[in-house]
C-alpha cells in the first residue's frame, strides 16, 4: 500500500507544482487567466502579485510532500511520514477552503484536492 500512497502522494505534489507554473509564472498568459475564470487581461494584471504569491504556497506544499517522499524511501521512516501527511493535509483543507469561495470553485477544488486526501488517507494507514 505504500507504493500507492507514495504514487498518489507524488502526483499530488507534480500537480501543485503545475499550479505554481500556473500561477507564479504564466499567469497573464490568455490561456491562463481564462483557465482560472480571470475577466481580462487587466484583470490578470491586477491580480498578479496575489496569484504570484499563492503559486509560491502551491510550490512550497508540493515540495515539503516530495521530500516527505525522499526521506520515506531513504529510511528516515517517521520524519518523512510527517512531511507527507502535513503537506498533503494542507492540500486537501486548502481545496476545502477553496469550495467555501463560491459554487462555481467545486471543480477547481476537487481537482487540487482529490489526489492529496487520497494520498493522506492511504500513507495514514499504510
Amino acid at each position: 500500500m505504500l507504493v500507492i500512497a507514495s504514487v498518489f502522494v507524488a502526483l499530488a505534489a507534480l500537480l501543485h507544482g503545475y499550479i505554481f507554473l500556473l500561477e507564479s509564472v504564466l499567469w497573464t498568459r490568455p490561456k491562463t487567466w481564462k483557465t482560472f475564470g480571470v475577466a481580462d487581461q487587466a484583470a490578470a494584471d491586477i491580480t498578479k502579485p496575489m496569484a504570484y504569491n499563492q503559486g509560491f504556497y502551491n510550490l512550497f506544499l508540493g515540495i515539503g510532500a516530495a521530500l516527505g517522499l525522499i526521506l520515506v524511501w531513504s529510511g528516515v521512516d517517521e520524519a518523512g511520514r510527517a512531511l507527507v501527511l502535513f503537506s498533503t493535509a494542507c492540500m486537501a483543507l486548502a481545496a476545502a477552503v477553496l469550495t467555501t469561495t463560491g459554487r462555481g470553485y467545486l471543480r477547481p477544488a476537487l481537482i487540487q484536492g482529490t489526489l492529496p486526501l487520497i494520498g493522506f488517507v492511504l500513507f495514514l494507514f499504510s
